[in-house]
């Protein structure tokens, strides 16, 4: 995975540290986030969603400690109140929810707060410290919309004005059409490492 954040340019000073990689776990495809937290490069950052796991707050904490111990961000898809009491580093909001990004961070100062956006008119929503566009390449993801392409999302990307992440599709190969794309950084389900990038 730190092979792949390599191959975007180097990133601009952010008030807030702003992890290069964001893995993003899935019931599926990620049944033992915990070792898929231990296997990240320390910097990275992973989104828990619960999907309402009835274990999820033991779970959380159990990442707070991995992203503690291996310098990791750590983000709760959706559920504050989970984030807070798992002692999280902010939330990943979906694009629906994304108007609840100023809010969250006014009661939540220290946070990281990140939205999903499929469209300029979402990632223009006021508040998220970053946005995740996707898809950006064809996906096995069954709820992945049509690919944007890397000429497409680079417009939007842009035109967000905000640090921006790819998500769908991305991995060693797909990545390096993205380097002149204007990223923050790259987000995956799977497909940032070698072991997985050809499945992806």
């Amino acid at each position: 995975m730190e092979r792949t954040a390599r191959l975007l340019p180097a990133r601009r000073r952010l008030r807030k540290a702003l992890p290069a990689l964001l893995f993003f776990t899935d019931p599926a495809r990620t049944p033992d986030p915990l070792a898929a937290a231990r296997a990240l490069p320390p910097g990275s950052g992973i989104v828990y969603r619960a999907f309402g796991d009835p274990g999820a707050l033991a779970t959380a904490r159990a990442l707070k400690q991995v992203a503690r111990a291996r310098g990791l961000v750590l983000l709760v898809g959706q559920d504050a109140q989970l984030a807070a009491a798992a002692g999280a580093d902010g939330v990943h909001l979906p694009e629906r929810l994304a108007r609840l990004a100023m809010p969250l961070k006014r009661a939540r100062p220290g946070w990281i707060v990140t939205a999903a956006a499929h469209s300029l008119a979402a990632a223009r929503t006021p508040g998220p410290d970053a946005v995740v566009i996707s898809a950006a390449f064809p996906s096995n993801s069954p709820s992945a919309g049509p690919p944007l392409g890397p000429v497409r999302l680079a417009a939007l990307a842009r035109a967000a004005g905000r640090p921006a992440y790819a998500l769908g599709g991305v991995n060693m190969k797909t990545a390096r059409r993205l380097r002149d794309a204007g990223l923050i950084g790259l987000a995956a389900v799977e497909g940032l490492s070698p072991e997985t990038s050809a499945r992806t």
